[in-house]
């Protein structure tokens, strides 16, 4: 097959793709949009591995100036590594567009306009990368045509199959742990004695689930935030010693993060969490979207810039950073 580059209107315009695969392919369709000839073959080439039908190829000019239908089984891929006035005022339009139709989309950007790039993707809610590697993306394609009725992967090599595995895994994995942090009501007050949490975040969700009542009554005040930046500070020096994969624990992470903002009356916008977490900046935004969906944390619009948006703990979540510190006591520092 040629190459992406070479094929008919490459860099802009309508783009049909030289090989249809069948009715189901030829029903569903996915747009690649970038200002960068190499993100563009990239894209095509990983489409293809995950066995997606290209339509549209194009310059962001072309999506975000236009007036294209856009159709629910379109999948739109949008690489936007920087924005201004006028890019950031095309993307709150464009997510409209996406969201009344029902389209999919994945978007590409840079952490210096991760900030405005999720800031302006707030109805849609398309899958956000930063700065993507090849599996990111594959993994990321692969998801979406998961969830595609009569699409099926095409064959990949050996090393293409393992990778994807590992990273479907990975995804899986957090979503498991984020169900058990939301936890559920009818839940033991506590942990018994066989039960190992696998981390703070799950011991807090744990005792999140006693009786409401007794909440109101308790009302425990936050912890003091010179505390909480003392326990990150901690916990970032085991990466002197040791890898920092080692002790990833991005959920709860944030969750110290957002309770230090709290207490200081500070916002946190996505990507000073996304750094806070101490995972990749992709990895990151799957765990926020997760922590959003699970009711801890809360997507907050910036009154004086539209353009941006902060991340804070719900009411549930920042309730239960208190219990669970006061519990702790004056062992915080050591146990937290």
């Amino acid at each position: 097959m040629a190459s992406p580059d070479t094929w008919p209107n490459a860099q802009a315009g309508d783009f049909a793709y030289p090989e249809a695969r069948g009715s189901a392919a030829e029903a569903r369709s996915l747009w690649i949009y970038s200002d960068r000839a190499g993100v563009r073959r990239q894209w095509c080439e990983d489409a293809e591995t995950a066995g997606l039908h290209v339509q549209r190829v194009g310059t962001l000019a072309d999506v975000l100036g236009g007036d294209q239908a856009v159709r629910s089984t379109d999948l739109i891929v949008l690489d936007c590594p920087e924005t201004n006035a006028e890019t950031v005022a095309q993307l709150a339009w464009l997510d409209m567009r996406l969201a009344k139709a029902g389209a999919q989309a994945l978007v590409t950007t840079s952490l210096d306009a991760l900030d405005h790039v999720f800031g302006c993707f707030d109805q849609s809610a398309p899958e956000i990368l930063v700065n993507p590697t090849r599996p990111e993306r594959v993994i990321a394609l692969s998801r979406t045509l998961a969830r595609m009725p009569g699409m099926a992967l095409q064959e990949m090599s050996q090393d293409d199959r393992v990778m994807l595995l590992r990273l479907t895994e990975q995804v899986e994995q957090l979503a498991e742990r984020l169900d058990l942090i939301g936890g559920s009501e009818a839940n033991a007050d506590a942990p018994s004695d066989d039960v190992k949490v696998k981390s703070p975040a799950l011991a807090f969700a744990a005792q999140d689930s006693g009786s409401r009542d007794v909440i109101r009554l308790s009302e425990p005040a936050l912890p003091d935030a010179k505390l909480v930046r003392k326990i990150i500070r901690q916990r970032q020096q085991r990466a002197r010693f040791f890898d920092s994969e080692i002790f990833a624990d991005p959920a709860w992470d944030m969750l110290l993060d957002l309770t230090a903002a709290k207490a200081e009356n500070a916002k946190v916008c996505v990507t000073s969490l996304c750094i806070a977490s101490g995972v990749p900046p992709t990895t990151a935004l799957c765990w926020i979207t997760q922590m959003v969906d699970a009711g801890l944390f809360e997507r907050v619009e910036d009154e004086s810039d539209r353009r941006r948006a902060f991340i804070q703990l719900s009411e549930k979540a920042a309730d239960a950073m208190a219990r669970y510190f006061g519990q702790l006591g004056s062992d915080a520092v050591a146990l937290a």
